[in-house]
């Protein structure tokens, strides 16, 4: 008889969608990162040699990061200052630690509709009064300024937004975060920013991290998305050195470090973010021009808001709109897409939305034609035969 105790919670509807249906094979149109690079392209792409790896010696990190690699992040996202870098496991622990640190039962927590479930997750376990920031309430770069001034008053310990929104592709323009910047230091809030997909935008330029001007605000960051570098597991915040100090009591009982040879890619691969992301980018953008025109082709199956930034939409299926149904029917659909046509998209009830998909356009170019390509077929099919 087995003596596992069984979960106190379920898992995150994401990572199990991918855990139970994520395999070789497949046309992945789902993805929020751009596709990923080989290390071969990598070591020619970043100048990283054969003898820079001989010389690694595989000891023990440091809590905090490698030098290296810390000040590389800072160099790019927080004018220089690497004592406030905290280099982990993926953005994901960059969460966890930091957020873990930083909140307590009772505080009073604006989070945005539809984040991230990591961002959401850790206010709800700890206990916090949380507030949501509804997606309507962003609207051409701007959140809505009564309903910021309605969530963010004194006393709110943290807001926690995600630009360009994961999966929506909605973002701020610069004078859309100056005014949640002031609103956030007017209310004495500490603003928590995920910076994940930062680096692609397609309507306003790309957005300083606000961590680099302002001390006292927390932002994640990650190879994962924009630098196509999924598999190395590195992510990072930036956040005042006593917050930092504070997750390490909690890291000491986990992960401990990154592994030396994971940190000399990174600082490599930070080094040369504007080769590996430029890239990406141009891609994802002739991938993004081809969808737009896609989706004016299947304006009466779908309709969508075009995202401004990062390499994922939420396009909404009016079928299932119109009838009003419940989550397990669009989970039906992306299910039936998968086994009719192999082509992967992530159910929107990952993200509070029960009638749309994460569509990914990051992919290569080919296999993302045939994603949608293999999308065109089922919803004419499905559309007929209805």
């Amino acid at each position: 008889m087995s003596r596992t105790r069984p979960p106190r919670e379920e898992p995150p509807v994401l990572e199990e969608w991918y855990r139970r249906h994520l395999a070789p094979g497949l046309h992945d149109i789902s993805s929020s990162g751009v596709h990923p690079y080989t290390f071969a392209e990598i070591r020619d792409l970043c100048g990283l040699t054969a003898g820079d790896l001989d010389a690694i010696v595989m000891d023990d990190s440091v809590s905090q990061g490698g030098a290296g690699v810390r000040q590389a992040i800072a160099d790019r996202y927080a004018g220089g200052d690497a004592d406030r870098v905290l280099v982990t496991h993926g953005s994901s622990e960059a969460i966890a630690l930091t957020l873990h640190a930083l909140l307590r039962p009772g505080d009073r927590v604006v989070v945005q509709q539809g984040i991230y479930h990591s961002l959401g997750h850790y206010p709800r376990e700890t206990g916090c009064e949380v507030a949501e920031l509804p997606a309507a309430a962003v609207r051409d770069g701007e959140i809505d300024e009564d309903v910021l001034e309605r969530l963010v008053t004194p006393g709110t310990r943290a807001v926690v937004v995600n630009f360009p929104h994961n999966p929506t592709g909605a973002t701020l323009s610069p004078r859309g975060l100056k005014a949640l910047t002031e609103r956030t230091t007017a209310a004495r809030a500490t603003l928590v920013w995920d910076a994940a997909t930062a680096e692609i935008t397609h309507r306003w330029d790309v957005l300083p991290d606000p961590a680099a001007t302002d001390p006292s605000t927390v932002s994640y960051g990650t190879f994962s998305k924009t630098f196509g570098l999924p598999g190395l597991r590195v992510g990072w915040a930036i956040a005042p050195p006593e917050l930092i100090t504070a997750s390490f009591p909690l890291r000491d009982r986990t992960t401990l470090f990154l592994s030396p040879l994971v940190e000399l890619i990174a600082e490599h691969a930070m080094r040369h973010a504007d080769v590996l992301i430029g890239t990406r980018a141009a891609e994802a953008r002739r991938n993004l021009a081809h969808l737009v025109d896609w989706m004016a082709e299947h304006e009466e199956w779908v309709r969508w808001t075009p995202p401004e930034g990062g390499v994922c939409a939420l396009p909404v299926f009016r079928e299932l709109e119109r009838a009003g149904t419940g989550p397990a029917a669009v989970e039906r659909l992306c299910l039936d897409l998968l086994s009719r046509h192999r082509t992967l998209l992530v159910p929107g009830t990952a993200f509070g939305a029960p009638h749309g998909a994460r569509l990914g356009f990051g992919g290569p170019e080919e296999d993302f034609r045939a994603g949608l390509a293999g999308l065109s077929e089922f919803l004419r099919t499905r559309g007929a035969a209805r």
